[in-house]
């Protein structure tokens, strides 16, 4: 996990620079620059694989072409095995320069991972790409026949900010050919609407224990020591058991962290969950002023003024905190409830053609959304987070189930499949547990939460901020003016997800 940089065209080197130096937070162990004709690559280092040798930009064997990467690529072996290439170091993200050398972009789908980068070469090569799910940030801009990118808004400067905007998933840029998608998030629907019984078999719940066993398990992938963010919820649980089992089987003992307010159903939960795991557990304790202390910092770290993403982000953003002070890698428990239909709202949907196509829209929605809160509080830290569930396999997996399993009733909960093929592993009150969010669960919800700011914002205040959607209420605006605080000049309309209205 890393920050990075770069530079297309004629370069104005002292500004790019300076980029990269706003990017300290993400990678505080080291950086690395590489000046070619027509480009220019930064790299901002946190050391996981290969910490002695791996250090970027990584360079091909030729020596003629630089990668600068921000992410893991999980079956890196595979794809070097594949090209009869030999490693040249231990960094996971030598995968993504071997396939670029040896095939082209257009070979990008092979990698399994969440990345982002940008390669360019002595001979005028230069491509951008990110990862289909979006897992990794990067932005772009352009500006007098350059371009620039990077891993967050807030490095480019002023003169550059009116021009950024997301850098679409699933995609690569050459300079020859444009933007070119090479993958999708989700998969089309290839199955029947509904089963014949809306109980899932044994096998189907046997191979969707398989599936997300292989996925936690390839992304404990790391030479440095790894944790999880044990919320006490079902996703975080299933994934902490997982991660437990493992550890044991090393000869070691799991780490994990929760964060709430005194009492909160999460620190229990959590509580419950890491005894009965025999965890290192590690728990951040809050008060509502510190929540709402903390809050122009937190807007600046996520580079969001979306309400719900921020009362999430800064419980999350104190756990992330106590983290960094023990690992430099945790899994998380994002991507469930999309994949598998976990929020409450979704109790709304009886048809189940409607439900597929909801779920594919928040996955299609993640990479600006919790995705984004999910990368940022980490990285403010140092400190890296995967998203076992949003594997590409296991999310072609459940988006390829029957969507009618995924219902629910006043007699079948939510993620029903999930419980099913995890309850021999975790307390049975966890396995059925109800979902909270998380900034309820946590206790950010009751802190952060003022009726009056909850109130309309009237229709001319409102309009006099380029917003749109319109600013919706007196908190949205508080935060929204937060947001300009730190990145004035940025467009929202171009870069910042918004929730629907309920």
């Amino acid at each position: 996990m890393c920050g990075i940089v770069a530079e297309y065209g004629p370069a104005e080197r002292a500004g790019a620079a300076r980029m990269l130096a706003r990017l300290t937070h993400r990678g505080p162990d080291d950086d690395g620059v590489v000046e070619l004709d027509d480009s220019w690559l930064g790299h901002r280092r946190l050391s996981i694989m290969d910490v002695g040798g791996g250090r970027q930009p990584l360079v091909n064997a030729e020596g003629d072409l630089w990668l600068v990467g921000n992410g893991e690529i999980y079956n890196q072996a595979a794809v070097i095995d594949g090209l009869g290439a030999r490693p040249l170091t231990g960094s996971d993200n030598e995968a993504a320069l071997a396939l670029l050398d040896g095939l082209g972009p257009r070979a990008l789908g092979a990698l399994e991972g969440m990345y982002a980068f940008v390669a360019g070469g002595e001979d005028g090569r230069f491509v951008a790409a990110r990862d289909p799910v979006g897992i990794k940030p990067l932005y772009w801009a352009r500006r007098g026949g350059r371009i620039r990118f990077a891993s967050e808004m807030q490095a480019f400067g002023p003169e550059w900010r009116p021009s950024v905007e997301i850098f679409p998933p699933g995609c690569y840029w050459t300079p020859e050919g444009g933007l070119v998608r090479f993958s999708d998030a989700t998969p089309e629907l290839e199955g029947p609407l509904g089963p014949v019984s809306l109980d899932p078999p044994a096998e189907v719940i046997d191979r969707t224990r398989e599936m997300v066993v292989d996925s936690v398990e390839s992304q404990l992938m790391s030479d440095v020591r790894v944790g999880v963010f044990l919320s006490g919820g079902l996703d975080s649980s299933i994934v902490a058991a997982i991660a437990a089992r493992a550890a044991r089987r090393d000869g070691e003992r799991l780490i994990t962290f929760a964060v709430g307010s005194e009492g909160s159903s999460d620190l229990e939960a959590a509580r419950r969950v890491a005894e009965y795991l025999d965890s290192e557990h590690h728990e951040r304790v809050y008060t509502a002023e510190e929540a709402n202390d903390l809050l122009p910092e937190v807007i600046g770290a996520i580079e969001s003024f979306e309400p719900s993403l921020v009362r999430s982000a800064v419980p999350n953003y104190l756990l992330a905190e106590l983290a960094a002070e023990h690992v430099k890698v945790v899994l998380t428990g994002e991507g469930a409830d999309e994949i598998f239909a976990g929020y409450d709202y979704l109790d709304r949907f009886a048809d189940p053609r409607a439900l597929h196509d909801e779920l594919r829209r928040l996955i299609g929605s993640l990479h600006s959304l919790n995705l984004q809160r999910c990368d940022r509080v980490t990285m403010a830290h140092g400190l890296e987070a995967r998203v076992p569930f949003l594997d590409r396999d296991l999310i072609a997996f459940g988006m390829r189930l029957p969507p009618a399993w995924k219902l629910r009733s006043a007699d079948r909960p939510e993620k029903l499949l999930l419980r099913l093929a995890f309850e021999d592993m975790l307390p049975h009150d966890i396995v059925w547990r109800r979902k909270e969010e998380f900034g309820d669960g946590s206790g950010a919800a009751d802190a952060l939460r003022d009726p009056e700011l909850a109130s309309p914002i009237d229709e001319l205040e409102g309009e006099r901020h380029a917003v749109d959607p319109p600013l919706r209420t007196r908190e949205e605006l508080g935060y929204y003016r937060m947001f300009e605080e730190a990145l004035g000049g940025i467009r929202a309309d171009r870069t910042v997800g918004r929730f629907p209205v309920a």
